[in-house]
């Protein structure tokens, strides 16, 4: 994270609080997410109710989503911010849930 990086103003909590939510350095992220086990001949996202829609004017990139998605469909783009393949996401809601900054919203699917 950035140095200066305020953790009382980003979670509006105690700075000992917010370290328990937040990984404070990159070193303590894993170097994939939990699950591999993507099978990419087949397609799981299809039988969902919600999705993850992600406000990246309130993502930090501090990945917690892209550590906790058990299937991974969040990966990382290019400008750093965090996306989700639709195609694979079951719309569990783990990543809205474990987001410290709220990023994260589950709406429902409309098919």
């Amino acid at each position: 994270m950035e140095e200066g990086f305020n953790l009382n103003t980003l979670f509006g909590a105690k700075k000992e609080e917010a370290k328990k939510i937040a990984l404070t350095s990159e070193k303590e992220y894993p170097e994939a997410p939990i699950s591999l086990e993507t099978t990419l001949s087949n397609f799981t996202g299809d039988w969902r109710t919600f999705i993850p829609e992600i406000n990246e004017e309130k993502c930090v990139k501090c990945y917690i989503c892209w550590k906790f998605c058990p299937e991974p469909a969040i990966y990382i783009k290019e400008d750093g911010y965090v996306a989700v393949d639709y195609d694979y996401c079951k719309g569990c809601g783990i990543c809205a849930n474990e987001c410290p900054t709220k990023a994260i919203t589950m709406i429902r699917e409309e098919k």
